[in-house]
């Protein structure tokens, strides 16, 4: 019966182990349209930012740990991809942005 306990207590705990990944959202079409120059750049450094906390939150920490023995870290690991596809994606845009808008400007 302990053991039961003990094996009902890990599960709950590594199914709750996913790690939250920053999400960056594509660049809507009242994004593009408002941008400016300036605001672009700003939001090219914030996609950047979001990259990096990515990176800093994808570290070895105890929910790895528990993802790893709850699911083998997949879960982990796809939450982690689909945040960098998603922020890889924004910044695309955005730099498309800045060619279109700043450069036409210079």
């Amino acid at each position: 019966m302990r053991l039961k306990i003990v094996c009902c207590s890990f599960l709950l705990l590594s199914a709750c182990a996913t790690k939250q990944y920053p999400q960056a959202p594509l660049v809507s079409a009242e994004e593009s349209a408002a941008f400016d120059c300036q605001s672009i750049k700003v939001e090219i450094a914030k996609t950047r930012s979001i990259q990096s906390e990515i990176d800093r939150t994808g570290e070895f920490d105890g929910k790895t740990v528990l993802g790893v023995l709850g699911d083998f870290g997949i879960g982990n690991g796809i939450a982690k991809s689909e945040a960098r596809q998603k922020a890889s994606n924004r910044l695309t845009q955005l730099q498309a942005l800045e060619t279109a808008k700043c450069l036409s400007q210079g």
